[in-house]
């Protein structure tokens, strides 16, 4: 009996060791650590530009509103993005990394005003015209992965712009972002959903002017 007891007692010990083990081993038997994801998915997003096919998704929650859309998108660093959707309405949003157009065309309408009030410090999914400023704008921690994708949940480090939280979906095969959730500070969503990257694309900075139509109406943008 005192025999079979020590051998129990052994054998619990050896799973009490195995379970430490496993809880304190090196974070790269169970994955990659954040800093590690975050190097592969900067070193994927890094390149001169890239162009995306996009469907986008508004949910303003107070309302019980929910908006869809698609288009194009083309990315050059350092800040420089062009928007152009397709439907349900044609509309282009172009920032040169200092102005900012946004053009309507089916209301003869142009809007103007300055990139960093609504693209800087990674507002607006700026963050992929300089893929760098993710770490350095927010606290990054990983929630628990869903099926193929990683996922990085982003905290602004400033309180200054209504974000409240970021999610990305990050390919766990290709290190691409394919999935970016906004949510402000009234728990409106937002979902734009990235497919057919095109990477290392040597885009003419022209892509990322606006030359305002003749006779279209003109107004400035506010913060």
């Amino acid at each position: 009996m005192h025999l079979k007891r020590k051998n129990a007692m052994k054998f619990k010990l050896a799973i009490i060791a195995l379970t430490a083990a496993l809880m304190f081993a090196p974070t790269a038997y169970a994955g990659l650590t954040l800093d590690e994801l975050m190097d592969k998915v900067e070193t994927r997003h890094a390149g001169t530009g890239f162009s995306a096919r996009f469907l986008q998704q508004s949910t303003i929650k107070a309302m019980d509103i929910t908006d869809n859309a698609n288009g194009k998108i083309q990315v050059k660093r350092p800040g420089m993005m062009r928007w152009e959707y397709e439907k349900p309405t044609k509309q282009v949003i172009v920032s040169d990394g200092q102005e900012l157009w946004v053009h309507k065309p089916q209301d003869n309408q142009v809007m103007i005003g300055k990139a960093a009030d609504y693209f800087g410090d990674g507002k607006g999914a700026s963050f992929l015209s300089d893929i760098r400023l993710i770490r350095k704008n927010f606290t990054l921690s990983l929630e628990k992965e869903k099926e193929g994708y990683h996922i990085i949940k982003l905290l602004p480090k400033e309180k200054k712009f209504d974000i409240s939280a970021i999610y990305l979906s990050v390919s766990k095969k290709t290190f691409e972002i394919e999935k970016v959730i906004t949510y402000n500070s009234y728990e409106d969503e937002t979902i734009i959903q990235m497919t057919n990257y095109q990477f290392n694309q040597d885009i003419d900075n022209s892509v990322f002017r606006f030359t305002i139509p003749q006779g279209a109406e003109v107004l400035q943008m506010e913060e």
